[in-house]
């Protein structure tokens, strides 16, 4: 089963990096966003089907660098300096959350 599960992936990833790099015709910027989508599509499946919850915290993190990077590629796209504003400051309190969800994972108060 788990080696149908993971051919049944790799076959979607080859088809969409396929479709995404090879047959679209667009600016390099965008296929990198796509790129940070399909990413974060895989990661939220983790986020919801995590066997712990300490899997699911790291899948939270990983989510919002991808969020980080897809407001760097946004500000690129559009040359707009405020996505890189929301960036910094999205990536500041995703710090503070991953201290919160560290204290409340291993039992303690977050006031503690």
């Amino acid at each position: 089963m788990k080696v149908i599960r993971w051919g049944t992936g790799l076959i979607i990833l080859g088809a969409l990096g396929y479709l995404n790099f090879f047959t679209l015709t667009v600016p390099l910027l965008v296929k990198l966003i796509n790129v940070c989508l399909f990413s974060a599509l895989f990661v939220l499946y983790r986020v919801v089907r995590g066997p712990s919850p300490a899997d699911r915290i790291v899948a939270v993190e990983i989510l919002g660098i991808l969020i980080i990077g897809m407001l760097a590629l946004f500000g690129l796209f559009y040359k707009q300096g405020f996505f890189m504003d929301i960036a910094l400051i999205w990536a500041l309190l995703s710090f503070i959350a991953s201290l919160a969800f560290a204290k409340t994972l291993e039992g303690r108060r977050i006031d503690d």
